[in-house]
């Protein structure tokens, strides 16, 4: 088998293979939901042997490790709320230990995601595991921004929504999204683990659906304290329970919702989504300048490497044509 990550015959731009990732699809990753004549949508996300394949790509603190996992779960269960053609990411910039949070979601459930330590993180490489202040998503993120962005594309508008971080979690931080940005009411709950069975990553998100004129046979009051309940029944989830494999979503489902008329819809599943290839990181080499690019090589080779999937690709120095159309 060939090396997709080494220098080839085949031109760089016209290599799209994938480097060697795992090839893993999870076929009910999110169990879509709502509460019949009641205004309350939702999403439960359970990521499984997903979780431990995305995060364990790089050797992250588990405090980073657990931030990163909840980014992964939100961003799949809100890309499952939209019809789209592209990708639905999250992105946090802060001043805090995790500089960079990334986490995005294809239309069809092809999920990735990385975390970037700052450089300056206790003056250790942000690969190594160090003792990070433990904490919450704000201790680890800082001051800064929270933006989710739908791409479909240059032909289509890119929609994005922007807040500050506000908020202990990244829950809290999600809920003032919604307030502020899509004047929404939203319940979300966020787990992220390491389990006897590796990382294990779950969300349950929920709306509550505007319904001006009452639902069915629910005036605006009715309505209200429907979603009142909904919140308390959710409220009593454990996140042993949101984690555990064993426990299949539409059971976990059934217990908390059963007295509240409870349908649930057509899954949906989660791949492993990294979309690197030696194409994609060509083209990046191309829009550096000739100097940059020599300051790059060593021992005439330039390295680079994957945020999201962690592969290291090589290129010959004298193969790569800055400017020149292809690599």
């Amino acid at each position: 088998m060939k090396d997709v990550t080494e220098p080839s015959a085949t031109p760089d731009f016209l290599n799209h293979d994938r480097p060697p990732v795992p090839d893993l699809v999870v076929p009910r990753g999110v169990q879509p939901f709502h509460l019949a004549n009641r205004p309350v949508r939702g999403r439960l996300v359970r990521l499984g042997p997903l979780a431990e394949a995305l995060i364990s790509r790089h050797a992250y603190a588990p405090d980073v490790a657990r931030l990163l996992g909840q980014s992964l779960a939100l961003t799949a269960g809100l890309a499952a709320a939209l019809k789209f053609r592209g990708s639905f990411s999250l992105q946090a910039k802060g001043d805090g230990p995790v500089g960079m949070l990334l986490a995005d979601c294809t239309d069809t459930g092809s999920l990735r995601g990385y975390a970037r330590i700052s450089e300056g993180a206790e003056g250790m490489p942000r690969d190594i595991p160090r003792d990070i202040p433990t904490g919450e998503a704000a201790a680890l993120l800082g001051k800064g921004y929270l933006a989710f962005t739908c791409d479909q594309g240059q032909d289509m508008d890119r929609y994005q929504g922007i807040v500050a971080i506000e908020g202990d979690t990244l829950s809290a931080m999600t809920d003032r999204y919604f307030e502020t940005s899509e004047q929404l009411r939203a319940w979300v709950r966020l787990a992220a683990a390491r389990t006897a069975s590796g990382w294990r990553a779950s969300a349950l998100i929920m709306e509550r659906v505007a319904g001006e004129g009452g639902i069915g046979a629910l005036d605006e009051e009715e309505q209200e304290e429907a979603w009142r309940t909904a919140t308390i029944l959710a409220g009593t989830l454990k996140d042993e329970e949101l984690l555990d494999d064993s426990l299949p979503p539409e059971r976990l489902l059934h217990r908390l919702f059963h007295e509240e008329d409870l349908v649930t819809d057509r899954a949906r599943s989660l791949s492993y989504g990294c979309r690197c290839s030696r194409a994609r990181l060509a083209s990046v080499l191309q829009s550096f300048p000739g100097d940059d690019l020599d300051h790059m090589a060593e021992d005439g080779q330039i390295a680079m490497t994957c945020e999201f999937c962690n592969v290291e690709f090589r290129f010959d120095r004298a193969d790569v044509r800055s400017g020149a159309g292809r690599a």
